[in-house]
């Protein structure tokens, strides 16, 4: 008799002079999603996260808010990759590879990825407009580069085109999750191997 699938999911926390943050992650959810991390912007981009990639997804953060978002945003991404890596656990049977090419409105999005745990960031991101209201949406560079970085993911993210701040950030975050989406699922060819000819993901 086969033995039963464990859940994948994790929580993780992170505590530093400049931040306070608990997240808990389910990678075979329905997209529900709990967010406080005092940016109301990242809230909602966490929410179309989840919703997006079928995560559920619950993230409380505190941080130094009266300097900058900037360590609060690297940091989110940071712990968001932690409680991925540790969710996937040992990644026999993943797909590992994941892509989108997301239309919204007059912005289009491209965003590939490897769960390879190689970590390596391309961001190519050129729009005019940077704030959405007292959010630069160039903070989600460092976002996803602490992702990558502690998820250990080959992660391409590129505009190619668009003008509209909130446009751009939601079309990023929702191809991001579907592209994720995609590389997390276990393919039942190979349910007991890894997705590698060197037997290794490294």
């Amino acid at each position: 008799m086969a033995e039963e699938s464990q859940a994948r999911q994790a929580e993780r926390q992170r505590k530093t002079t400049e931040t306070d943050i608990s997240l808990s992650l389910s990678v075979d959810g329905t997209g529900k999603a709990e967010v406080d991390t005092g940016i109301p912007f990242v809230d909602h981009m966490f929410e179309l996260f989840a919703r997006h990639g079928l995560f559920d997804l619950t993230a409380t953060a505190s941080g130094d808010l009266d300097v900058d978002y900037h360590h609060t945003v690297e940091d989110l991404g940071i712990v968001l990759g932690e409680a991925l890596k540790e969710a996937l656990g040992d990644k026999k049977g993943i797909v590992r590879y994941g892509f989108f090419l997301l239309p919204m409105d007059e912005t289009l999005v491209r965003v590939a990825l490897d769960l390879s745990n190689r970590p390596l960031f391309v961001w190519q991101v050129d729009t005019p407009v940077l704030f959405v209201r007292d959010f630069n949406i160039g903070l989600f560079k460092e976002f996803f580069q602490g992702f990558a970085n502690s998820m250990g993911a080959n992660l391409h993210i590129k505009l190619e085109y668009g003008e509209e701040p909130h446009h751009v950030a939601e079309g990023i975050f929702k191809a991001f999750a579907r592209a994720l989406d995609m590389a997390t699922r276990v393919d039942p060819r190979q349910a007991d191997s890894l997705p590698s000819t060197k037997g290794l993901l490294t």
